[in-house]
Parts: C-alpha cells; structure tokens; sequence
C-alpha cells in the first residue's frame, strides 16, 4: 500500500478536485517529493503557517515562477548532491495557460528536469471565478461581459507542449485515480520536462453539487470533452478510449455555469467535440488504451 503524503486536514472547498488531485499525485511520487507551488487554490489548500497539508516539503512561489522556481530548486538539488528527489511544480491553470505561460515554455524548452502538474479548474478560483485562457467556450465567469457565455475556446496546451517535444506528458481525471497515479509513476521515471494537465472540477466555479465532483470528472471524460491521453517526445501519442461514452448536453446541463447556452450551441459544441476526437485518434495512429 502506498504511503499518504497528504494530512487528513486542509483548506479546501467542500468537493475541491485539486484536493483530491493532490493526494493522489503525492501518493504516486512519495516521500522524497519537493512541491514548488504557484499563488492560487493549491497554495491556500495546503494551509496557513504553521499549519500544513502536506508531508513533504512545501514552498510558495509567485504566481508566474512555478516552473522556473522548480528549476532552481532541482539545480540546488542536484549542486548538493541529490539527483533522486522529484521536484513538483504544482499550478493551476490561471498560473499555467496565462500567468506562468512564458516560464512554462521556457522550462520546457530547456527540458528542466522537474514534473509540472497543472490542477485544471478552468478559472481563476481562488480570487473569484475570473476567467483564464482555459475557461471553455459558453461557459460564464464573473469577468464574463454582462454575464454572457465565454465566445473564445479552449486553450490547446498539451498541442502547445507537444510542439516543445518534451518527454511525456499526458492528461488525467480524478475519476480515474490509478489512472492518473500510473501516469505520475511514470513520469517520475522519466528524466526530462514531464507535464501532467488534472481536469479538477471546481463546485463553486462551476456551480455543482459539492458531491457530484468525481461524476462531473467522469462526465467530462466519457463526453469525450477532456480526452485522457499520453504524449511521447512531442510525437508518439496514445489515446485512453472510455468504456461508455455520453453526449455533450450531459456534462453541460449538469453545471450552472452553461445555464446562458442555447440547445443549438451545445449542438454546435458536440460537433466540434466529435471533430477534435477524430483528429486525436489520427495523431494516435492506432495507439490506445482501455479506460474503464
């Protein structure tokens, strides 16, 4: 059995998916783990001094320094002697697609040694709801122009990363735990930039259920709306097929956050759903994996 390095005791919103996200990451990499997080959910989750989270090392950066801070703390690492403890760059998206963005590319670039995970809610959470470059098309955030749905999609980050030609990379869910256990595994045996993007579902921002966060995790899979894949050196990429599949409307219509969007535009937001999985299944070549 695996070792929690997460306290029973955090600051987290009641149904928080980076809470549970953290866990399972920690519990995949283990003790000699060092996090590097950004200013936003995961820095405030994990607690106020004295108080911590976590029972590995925890140290707090600015909201754009993620990656370059990890950087440094592996080359003290490394200058010390120590070329075995993984160092984490824990972010969420605010501070991944738009803040840290140049420091990302720029780690990725120089092919840092360190695992980058970025805890997706698809917003600026922490200080309200404000809408980030991963904030979906349709969706409604308190920056959202007299309330009116996002007209913009989706940043493509992991098209982005890819075009680095990193390592590995791959997507994850909460809903599949071992899933994304056996993806961090992995990436913690591997040297080089590794990027793992958790989809973490957010109840306040996405206006749900606290006890529906793993279902619309699963929703979000099975809709085919945030496909769990594995990407190699930029080039070899596998796709994890779901067992079942649900249509769009459903992931849609059970978040508050799409109340604004029209039957047609949902209708319009599968089509373009149907278009990127077909296109992902080309980029595979044939390569997937089973997801249950």
């Amino acid at each position: 059995m695996k070792d929690e390095m997460m306290n029973p005791g955090h600051f987290a919103c009641p149904g928080c998916g980076e809470a549970l996200a953290y866990r399972h990451v920690l519990r995949a990499l283990g003790r000699r783990t060092v996090v590097i997080a950004t200013a936003g959910c995961g820095s405030v989750v994990d607690g106020y001094y004295p108080f911590t989270a976590s029972k590995v090392p925890f140290f707090h950066c600015s909201f754009g320094t993620a990656a370059t801070t990890a950087a440094g703390m592996k080359a003290g690492l490394e200058m010390r002697g120590d070329c075995t403890t993984t160092v984490l760059a824990w972010a969420g998206d605010g501070g991944t697609f738009d803040i840290g963005f140049q420091a990302l590319s720029g780690a990725a670039e120089r092919n840092e040694d360190i695992l980058y995970v970025c805890y997706d809610n698809e917003a600026y959470m922490n200080t309200g709801v404000q809408r980030s470059s991963a904030t979906p098309k349709g969706a409604v955030t308190t920056t959202s122009p007299r309330q009116a749905p996002n007209q913009r999609p989706k940043k493509d980050i992991i098209a982005i990363l890819a075009a680095h030609a990193i390592p590995y990379m791959a997507t994850a869910a909460i809903a599949y735990p071992e899933d994304l256990e056996r993806k961090v595994a992995k990436a913690k045996s591997t040297r080089g930039f590794r990027f793992i993007h958790v989809l973490t579902p957010c109840p306040l921002g996405w206006a749900f259920p606290p006890e529906k966060s793993v279902k619309l995790s699963r929703l979000a899979v099975l809709s085919r709306v945030f496909p769990l894949v594995e990407v190699e050196d930029g080039k070899t990429w596998t796709v994890g097929v779901p067992a079942q599949e649900a249509p769009v409307r459903e992931y849609m219509r059970a978040q508050g956050r799409f109340k604004g969007v029209t039957d047609e535009e949902i209708e319009a937001s599968q089509a373009w759903v149907d278009a990127a999985w077909a296109d992902l299944l080309k980029r595979a070549e044939g390569r997937k994996r089973r997801v249950p």
